[in-house]
């Protein structure tokens, strides 16, 4: 997210005093309230949807995740590329390619001996 985006968003916040609200636990409730507001625009048609709708829903699930990140003290990038790290160790391009096993399956197929090239 660009500099500027994220000082918008710290700006809005502190212009309203909203940092007294803003706990960790009350901002996992929103992105998670506002998540399943972004999943409700696909609910009955996985084929077309409002795009400028999905876009205000996607929006503010990344807004209450940067209030988040504020909140927790914590970096986006660090941890994304943490997060990365774990995941491409636990689905390797060579096992994963091309399907949607969980990394405990692929696992078990090269145990059993049993994975696709």
């Amino acid at each position: 997210m660009k500099k500027e985006t994220i000082d918008r968003i710290r700006r809005f916040t502190a212009d309203r005093d909203w940092e007294q609200f803003h706990t960790p636990a009350s901002l996992a409730k929103s992105i998670v309230i506002e998540a399943a507001e972004l999943l409700e625009c696909f609910q009955w048609n996985e084929q077309e949807w409002d795009q400028a709708h999905v876009a205000e829903e996607l929006a503010d699930v990344l807004v209450y995740s940067r209030n988040l990140l504020d909140a927790l003290g914590l970096d986006e990038d660090e941890i994304v590329n943490r997060k990365m790290e774990k995941n491409e160790k636990k689905y390797p391009v060579h096992l994963a390619r091309g399907n949607s096993r969980k990394y405990t399956e692929l696992k078990e197929e090269v145990r059993r001996g049993t994975e696709k090239p």
